[in-house]
């Protein structure tokens, strides 16, 4: 029996119905998904060793970030390779809010010398630039090098012999350091590891003679352990404002690496958003500010757009940092 034309008609008209309706909700579920972010724990990569100064900084910012994002930011140390692991890591996690991190900005570095399999300008969503660091070069209290020119003419003397250690080749402060022994004009033997704190830990210890780094050394120095000779940046830290900055040493050099975080690239705009506005309450608080004084870090907060312009900028300095110094010939050797 045929069926009635009518009967055929509502089919359509009712099969069209429930099309279009099926059709107007597609969208409906990654738009009610970024509205409901986050609504489980994100993890945050630290891409140095538990007790450096960056640790300290970046879990003090996972405490504040979690207070305003109402979730639990789980902190992750993914230490190693002049925090290139850590860097890795976040690169290839999966794009959807949940997992953030510090981003060295010694990426911009790496990348051009080959040693990572990401790319700093295409891997990353940046976020949010938070502080930079208070570098410098320590000995120990019963060194007999008592003043920077007293380590510059020991290793004039001793060229090659004098050791220095930093947290990792072609990192901050390893690139710092070869940058003042190039303008000196002498020559050290680098001895990398894998971090600030393990560098400090054999500095105490008596493996090397000096340490470049940033401010792990300070309690060390307040407590008469360590010498401080000299910090890197353009004016004294106050609270170490008995030593010369490289530039009142006669050396004309200012090294600063500023933290910022970031997240996999393909964020969505919406979930970049709620981050980037939660990153900048978390950044400004006293909380994190108290945080960074502790260890002579001051607060350069700067918001994505900023901040991926800075590391645009960054990326063509380290250009000719890597020609100047022959970073690529000290990486092959080891």
């Amino acid at each position: 029996m045929d069926t009635p034309r009518i009967d055929i008609k509502r089919r359509q008209l009712l099969l069209g119905a429930a099309s279009g309706l099926a059709g107007a909700a597609l969208p409906l579920g990654p738009a009610l998904a970024q509205s409901d972010y986050p609504n489980r724990p994100i993890t945050f990569l630290c891409p140095w060793p538990a007790g450096g100064t960056a640790d300290v900084t970046m879990r003090a910012l996972a405490k504040v970030l979690s207070d305003h994002l109402g979730q639990p930011v789980v902190f992750e140390n993914r230490a190693g390779a002049s925090g290139m692991i850590g860097a890795r890591a976040l690169a290839v996690a999966k794009p959807d809010g949940y997992t953030i991190g510090q981003i060295p900005i010694s990426v911009t570095r790496f990348a051009q010398l080959g040693t990572v399999t990401f790319d700093p300008l295409k891997d990353f969503t940046y976020l949010a630039r938070t502080s930079g660091q208070t570098f410098g070069i320590v000995v120990r209290a019963d060194s007999p090098y008592k003043t920077l020119a007293e380590l510059v003419a020991a290793a004039k003397a001793n060229p090659g012999k004098l050791t220095f250690a930093s947290a990792g080749v072609a990192g901050a402060t390893h690139v710092g350091m070869e940058e003042f022994l190039l303008a000196a004009g002498v020559r050290m033997n680098h001895v990398p590891y894998k971090g600030g704190a393990p560098a400090l830990t054999d500095l105490m210890g008596g493996q090397v003679d000096a340490l470049a780094d940033s401010s792990s050394w300070a309690p060390y120095v307040e407590q008469g352990k360590l010498r401080l000779l000299a910090t890197w940046g353009e004016q004294r830290p106050p609270r170490f404002d008995k030593a010369p900055t490289l530039k009142e040493a006669g050396y004309n050099l200012v090294v600063d690496a500023p933290n910022g975080i970031g997240a996999p690239a393909g964020l969505e705009p919406q979930v970049a958003e709620k981050l980037r506005s939660a990153l900048k309450k978390a950044i400004l608080s006293p909380e994190f500010k108290q945080a960074c004084d502790r260890i002579d870090a001051p607060v350069m907060y700067q918001d994505a757009e900023d901040y991926r312009k800075y590391v645009l900028s960054q990326y063509v300095n380290e250009k000719r940092l890597i020609e100047k110094l022959n970073l690529k010939e000290q990486i092959k050797n080891g």
